[in-house]
């Protein structure tokens, strides 16, 4: 696949932005397009490119959009011609079957903070193949960070504009506690993160979430601070696993309660 279909399908992928490929998985007779043709279409019903138009592209949309984005890929064969009780009133004379392949991004991580353990995290997250954006205001700092995205952005900047795609964790790892009370002044006022969870001692979180009902602000639900399950870790690598179980736990919507029998 060349051209400039390819050329958004990635953009779209780059940008986490979910997506529907739909591909002629197979012809026979007349068709308005032969086997191979492919379209994009997104959650909001806007599409890129055609597979043929008219009545039939309109029912594979609908079919399309009717799937979750989390959902196997489905096929489903369409008649164009009147023989078939399953015609919808096309008389190509053919028929075709199509691939509908449901495109969710991979799950992201966003950290604020490029210390010891959001280097660790990222590591972590990496190895399950997950996108990592980090903030930090230390060029010196994200060089060898191991991310997709490194940015000297204030983060108050970049979560005030954030579009929050599924499956994505805001994480906050500041140096100094006041620059995560600002960041998480900012993702609360602009939520739809999968999960928001904030570092430190119970002394910090409390004096943060004090500091920010002087603002105006009361609901802290969204947030888990200090982040991460209970492992008695120590160590950067430790503290990493603990936050990253947690951060799994909240996004497939599970206990994270032992599995053991016995």
């Amino acid at each position: 696949m060349t051209g400039p279909l390819h050329d958004e399908m990635l953009l779209a992928r780059q940008q986490r932005r979910p997506h529907y490929l739909i591909t002629l998985a197979a012809t026979c007779g007349s068709v308005p397009r032969q086997a191979g043709s492919k379209m994009l279409i997104y959650p909001d019903g806007t599409t890129s490119g055609t597979i043929g138009g008219g009545k039939f592209e309109s029912l594979v949309l609908a079919e399309a959009l009717a799937l979750p984005l989390h959902s196997l890929p489905v096929l489903k064969t369409y008649p164009l011609h009147e023989a078939s009780p399953d015609s919808f009133g096309a008389i190509c004379g053919g028929e075709v079957t199509v691939l509908i392949e449901p495109q969710m991004p991979s799950p992201a991580l966003i950290l604020i903070g490029a210390g010891h353990c959001s280097r660790a995290l990222a590591t972590l997250a990496r190895t399950c193949h997950w996108h990592i954006t980090v903030l930090d205001d230390r060029p010196e700092e994200l060089l060898t960070f191991p991310a997709d995205e490194r940015l000297t952005t204030p983060a108050t900047e970049y979560l005030a504009t954030k579009t929050w795609q599924p499956r994505e964790a805001l994480v906050l790892l500041s140096r100094k506690y006041q620059l995560d009370r600002s960041a998480l002044a900012t993702a609360l006022r602009h939520p739809g993160m999968a999960y928001l969870g904030m570092i430190g001692s119970q002394k910090k979180v409390r004096q943060v979430l004090a500091e920010l009902r002087t603002t105006g602000l009361t609901d802290f639900t969204p947030l888990r601070a200090p982040l991460g399950l209970d492992l008695g870790a120590d160590h950067p690598n430790e503290i990493a696993i603990s936050i990253f179980a947690e951060i799994l736990a909240v996004l497939n919507q599970t206990s994270a309660t032992p599995l053991s029998i016995t």
